[in-house]
């Protein structure tokens, strides 16, 4: 990934972000965070990574949501970015977070298996 489209990715998410919040009146966008945006080395196609809190349901439907309102949202980032053209924005469900929190659970129920039976080294 180059400077630039790392610069673009970072304008994205934060442009996409403000746009979602005060613009899309969508009663199905739920709580939700864009953790980033990947775009093309042409800058045509980005994909934001979206983070949704909330059941199964409400994930499908805040993602449903956003990809009916892509073309909405790409209309109002037009005016917003210095870009020829705007890229294709397509959203993606991004689980990481939720897997970050289910390692660090199963690192300190290990933790706290081996603070109960602490191992014992014997001496000979």
């Amino acid at each position: 990934m180059t400077r630039r489209t790392r610069q673009v990715g970072e304008m994205l998410r934060e442009e996409l972000t403000d746009i979602i919040r005060t613009e899309v009146k969508d009663p199905r966008v739920g709580f939700f965070t864009i953790t980033r945006v990947d775009i093309g080395p042409d800058l045509r196609n980005a994909t934001a990574m979206v983070s949704v809190l909330g059941s199964e349901q409400e994930r499908e439907e805040t993602l449903e949501a956003l990809r009916s309102a892509s073309g909405y949202i790409r209309r109002q980032l037009k005016p917003r970015l210095r870009m020829r053209q705007v890229p294709e924005i397509s959203f993606a469900d991004d689980r990481s977070m939720e897997h970050a929190q289910e390692i660090a659970s199963a690192l300190k129920q290990l933790e706290q298996e081996r603070s109960a039976n602490p191992v014992v080294e014997v001496i000979e």
